[in-house]
């Protein structure tokens, strides 16, 4: 067996098999890293992780059956030496600064992963907070604006759970498919809806529905 010993062991958190394959292949080009293990829900990686403790993971902010944030949350408070490193679809500073609250050290587009992935490793290994220039800079202005002005509405009331509800409803799911994507009842995600038209001073469901969709459409630009 010849070269470096790949000593730097990450797991991957994410529900699409095709993305998973790809960073691996990314990240086991390097010499000192490898991905030892890809798990596609939270409850398969919490298993994996008390089993045999990665150097670091890996985590989608979006994942079926579960979100991504709380993982995180809940990763960071049982192993705090254990650093993870969150990847979005979402170019938002809104999910930057939930995943560096729940105990993320790094914030990483997907789309963008190819390109800033291994940088962000070795930054988030050393020990740094990794976001985008872009990223970071929608975080200050996202700070700027909250100090001196009212948003028409905001979404920082809602919790991770409900804003991954809200999310869906944006991305054209009705109830029932937003409790099978979660694996919650129906009258677990009707409490999420009410709790949410509550916070963001709605009244009606076609209100909500409108502003997810409109929420999301501007997300994705």
């Amino acid at each position: 067996m010849t070269g470096k010993p790949k000593n730097c062991r990450i797991m991957i958190v994410d529900d699409h098999p095709i993305f998973c394959l790809g960073m691996t292949e990314l990240i086991n080009n390097e010499p000192d890293l490898l991905v030892a293990d890809c798990k596609d829900t939270a409850d398969k990686a919490w298993d994996a992780v008390k089993q045999n403790l990665p150097d670091l993971m890996i985590v989608d902010i979006s994942l079926a059956e579960s979100n991504g944030l709380d993982l995180v949350e809940d990763i960071s408070r049982a192993y705090p030496d254990l650093p993870v490193l969150v990847l979005s679809m979402y170019d938002d500073s809104m999910y930057a600064e939930r995943a560096l609250r729940a105990g993320a050290m790094g914030y990483v587009m997907k789309q963008r992963a190819i390109n800033q992935v291994v940088t962000a490793i070795r930054e988030v290994l050393a020990g740094h907070v990794y976001a985008s220039d872009q990223i970071k800079e929608k975080m200050i202005h996202r700070m700027i604006n909250r100090k001196s002005s009212k948003p028409s509405f905001s979404l920082d009331e809602l919790t991770n759970r409900e804003l991954e509800v809200f999310r869906l409803m944006g991305d054209g799911l009705d109830s029932k498919e937003i409790a099978r994507r979660l694996n919650l009842s129906m009258k677990t995600i009707g409490t999420h809806r009410e709790k949410i038209k509550g916070k963001l001073n709605l009244k009606h469901y076609t209100e909500l529905v409108k502003m997810a969709v409109h929420w999301a459409h501007e997300m994705k630009k």
